[in-house]
């Protein structure tokens, strides 16, 4: 008899603290291992450390890693933050590389070039929602792990 694994998803809401993204990350390894995924955590934790840190470094406010089971074997990493404005060059068209001595500018094409698939939605400030936007990826066993 086949079982089927029940889908899971987990919120973390993280402060404006430079130790939130770390945290983040623990906290995503420790996700997987619990759900018998730790194959997925190099690449998850790759693309989570640079949503994250896209998080922190262009808002003021609050964050939050959301991780939820796409399929089997699959994960998707979705980071919500305070900013409505979209990164250039996510979800659409790559945005022209950085300058070779750029300090920044590659985390979000690292990211597509990890994740199997990825996106980005603008949240308006209906009800309870906060607004912002969130931005997201999905990688599965198999994903390059870099």
């Amino acid at each position: 008899m086949a079982t089927v694994s029940p889908s899971w998803a987990y919120t973390l809401h993280l402060p404006h603290d430079p130790r939130a993204p770390g945290i983040a990350r623990g906290t995503l390894r420790l996700v997987l291992a619990a759900h018998g995924l730790p194959e997925l955590a190099p690449t998850a934790e790759l693309v989570a450390a640079e949503l994250l840190a896209n998080a922190h470094c262009h808002t003021k406010g609050p964050y939050a890693l959301r991780l939820r089971s796409a399929d089997t074997g699959r994960l998707r990493v979705t980071v919500w933050d305070t900013d409505p404005h979209l990164p250039p060059g996510f979800p659409t068209a790559p945005a022209p590389p950085p300058p070779p001595d750029a300090e920044h500018g590659r985390g979000l094409p690292l990211v597509r070039a990890c994740a199997d698939r990825w996106g980005a939605s603008v949240l308006r400030e209906l009800g309870t929602s906060k607004g912002g936007k969130v931005l997201w990826a999905e990688c599965g066993i198999g994903a390059a792990a870099w």
